[in-house]
């Protein structure tokens, strides 16, 4: 017998000889003393028991986290994993995963996502002393192919605009000049504009989750702060301040008004991401022409691109979109179509000068 790192009395278990019992009972208690001793009896306990009951109720995460982890656990996860006993998941287990993700559809970007959120469900029970190991660690993952992200350029954007309906245009040409996100978009109100200084301040943002995965149970909750709980003030020009004020008058919008509601009236509802692309952002691009996939989103990719193709530092960039990396913003360098060219073109003026 050995006593655990709770001081309860454990059998080591059984054996021949008194001398071989108590050889493994002083195995045991110098685990418990080096901190590596493994209950042998909390491994038992499911994958779905552990990763819905115990794993996800202990993690502090934002909203939209939380309700992509439940239905992580939910669609990819749990019908898996969710009979087994943690203990018995092997790093041959999580291998069979990953193939059985790919033949499946998943592509090995999401794959490698989701991997993400698995390695931390077995790091979990490894320091909770269930496992002895992850069983995530070094899992091969399918080669991710990055393709060169394509930009919309300004022609191009005029023609999305042009091809909306008008009572958008508002809406695309700040998000065109601010690179806000969805969420920090339709969350915008009369009080976050200052006319005097030309600035919006962002200082909300409004996430969109899916009834069964929201804590109250809303599809739409506002929160007090935008991502990474960075507010920025964001300088703007006099033309979309114009035309703010004119949209604010046109509808009668009180300070606490939401600026793009769903429907076009003072005290409305916020405007779906799905019913917006759905109905509205797909048609018009289809209608405009783009011969490439472009989402709402990527309005967003376009302003830091155009920001930076137009000389703008890295710094202030990563500042204007709230990124909390500058290796975020780097990606947007290089991404306008005619980039190279212009880097020739560059290169070309200094060799020139030398030959002079």
């Amino acid at each position: 017998m050995f006593r655990d790192p709770y001081g309860r009395t454990r059998s080591a278990g059984t054996f021949a000889t008194e001398r071989e019992a108590g050889r493994a009972a002083d195995r045991q208690e110098d685990a418990v003393a080096q901190g590596t001793w493994i209950d042998p009896t909390a491994g038992r306990i499911t994958f779905e028991e552990y990763a819905v009951k115990v794993w996800l109720p202990s993690r502090h995460l934002e909203v939209t986290t939380r309700a992509g982890y439940q239905s992580y656990l939910r669609n990819h996860f749990v019908p898996y994993f969710g009979h087994m006993r943690v203990a018995r998941i092997l790093p041959t287990t999580v291998q069979a995963w990953v193939t059985h993700a790919l033949e499946h559809g998943l592509s090995p970007r999401s794959i490698a996502k989701y991997h993400v959120m698995l390695h931390s469900v077995f790091a979990r029970a490894a320091r909770d002393r269930m496992i002895a190991y992850n069983p995530c660690e070094n899992t091969e993952l399918p080669k991710v192919v990055l393709k060169k992200t394509r930009i919309l350029t300004p022609t191009e954007f005029e023609s999305v605009v042009a091809a909306m309906p008008a009572r958008f245009h508002a809406l695309l040409l700040t998000d065109i000049e601010t690179g806000l996100r969805w969420g920090e978009l339709v969350a915008l109100r009369p009080r976050h504009i200052d006319f005097l200084r030309g600035t919006i301040t962002i200082e909300e943002t409004i996430v969109e989750v899916s009834k069964k995965d929201s804590p109250t149970g809303q599809r739409m909750i506002v929160k007090p702060y935008p991502k990474n709980d960075q507010t920025r003030i964001l300088h703007v020009s006099q033309d979309l301040l114009d035309t703010l004020a004119d949209r604010i008058a046109a509808l009668g919008l009180g300070r606490d008004d939401l600026l793009f509601p769903s429907r076009e009236v003072a005290h409305g509802q916020p405007l779906s991401r799905g019913t917006f692309n759905t109905r509205f952002w797909r048609p018009a691009v289809t209608k405009a022409g783009i011969d490439f996939p472009v989402r709402m989103h990527d309005l967003r990719h376009a302003h830091a691109s155009w920001l930076l193709a137009g000389g703008a530092d890295l710094k202030s960039v990563m500042e204007r979109m709230g990124h909390a990396q500058i290796m975020t913003t780097q990606k947007y360098l290089h991404t306008l179509p005619d980039a190279d060219i212009k880097a020739l073109a560059a290169f070309q003026i200094i060799r020139r000068r030398g030959d002079a």
